[in-house]
């Protein structure tokens, strides 16, 4: 290992993509896989633990989301980029990356040389998109269809956004409660908020929403 070498914390919550990812990356002598964790929460704590040049980060992980993950990670440290894999297309979901402080944006189905790229390029301090989805990118521009949609992530605050995640992810209002460190009624504060705010009388909506805004898969 070299002055060189990029050092690449790994966030995705599927155990076996995590070790092809990590072998894949591995064969390249300037790159070092520090760390790979499954959740969002981990991948801020590991990454103000331990400064890596850049997290290679999914979007929906359990307790918390690769987009909220992401903003926490570059509001902290400012050397650090942030180049999510993911397998969402949505032009949504892309942006809010981005506008998260993302420096880059890969499809899940892309070939091992265009990862490889893509670590090199934000760690050289430049952005990269996916050319599978720049061309939708600069087409929503030219068009003038470029305005911002509403979502989960204009509309709530951040521990509202928290809450919403657990929720959807099945938690009781005692066991959000306790991982979030509030009390049980300030839970319930926060889910008759969020139902206010959506339009949504049911958890089971709710559910559904978070799913739709990448927050928690299927």
């Amino acid at each position: 290992m070299n002055d060189k070498t990029i050092r690449v914390l790994l966030a995705d919550d599927h155990e076996v993509l995590r070790d092809g990812l990590i072998a894949l990356i591995e064969r390249h002598s300037d790159i070092e896989v520090i760390a790979a964790v499954g959740s969002g929460r981990e991948a801020v704590r590991l990454a103000r633990e331990l400064r890596p040049d850049v997290v290679l980060m999914d979007i929906g992980m359990p307790d918390l989301n690769g987009i909220d993950a992401t903003r926490q990670i570059t509001n902290d440290l400012l050397a650090t980029r942030v180049l999510c894999l993911s397998i969402h297309k949505e032009q949504t979901l892309v942006g809010a990356m981005l506008r998260s402080g993302a420096s880059g944006y890969l499809i899940k189905n892309c070939a091992g040389r265009e990862l490889v790229e893509a670590i090199r390029t934000v760690a050289s301090g430049k952005t990269y998109i996916s050319p599978e989805i720049a061309g939708d990118m600069v087409q929503t521009y030219v068009r003038g269809r470029a305005e911002e949609s509403r979502n989960v992530y204009s509309d709530l605050s951040e521990r509202e956004r928290e809450v919403l995640q657990l929720i959807a992810q099945g938690l009781n209002t005692k066991e959000i409660a306790e991982r979030l460190g509030i009390s049980e009624k300030t839970v319930a504060a926060h889910r008759l908020n969020l139902m206010k705010i959506l339009k949504i009388e049911t958890v089971a909506e709710l559910t559904r929403y978070a799913i739709r805004q990448g927050l928690v898969e299927p």
